[in-house]
């Protein structure tokens, strides 16, 4: 069984850092791709970043390119999302998400991923 759970989220001014950890237990972990959506008020869930099994590849939304860093710690089992120079438009709900198969024609895809954690609030403040 694969659980996730996410940490770091929270109130930070506009042009501040904050990171994110999600925590994967269960077993394999090196083998699984795991990204980070978002959910903002009033709108659906979407795409922000990912990591591929074994660290072979990292993809980003555009809206976050150059400001936010996807990695991970195999012998932590945990994936962290460092954000930088965060914008209002970045407040949401980030989740994190975790699928076995990482096919990267739909690593992008919401439906791709079977394991997700509760999410985290972060807030940006103008």
């Amino acid at each position: 069984q694969v659980q996730l759970a996410e940490s770091g989220g929270g109130l930070v001014q506009a042009g501040g850092s904050l990171r994110l950890s999600c925590s994967v237990s269960g077993p394999s972990f090196s083998r699984y791709t795991v990204a980070w959506f978002r959910q903002a008020p009033g709108k659906g869930r979407e795409f922000v970043s990912a990591t591929r099994y074994g660290g072979t590849s990292t993809h980003y939304e555009d809206t976050v390119k150059g400001r936010f860093t996807i990695s991970r710690d195999n012998a932590k089992k945990t994936v962290y999302l460092q954000m930088d120079n965060l914008q209002p438009e970045d407040t949401a709900i980030y989740y994190c998400a975790a699928t076995s198969t990482g096919i990267l024609s739909t690593i992008r895809r919401e439906d791709s991923y079977p394991h997700w954690g509760q999410g985290t609030q972060v807030t940006v403040s103008r």
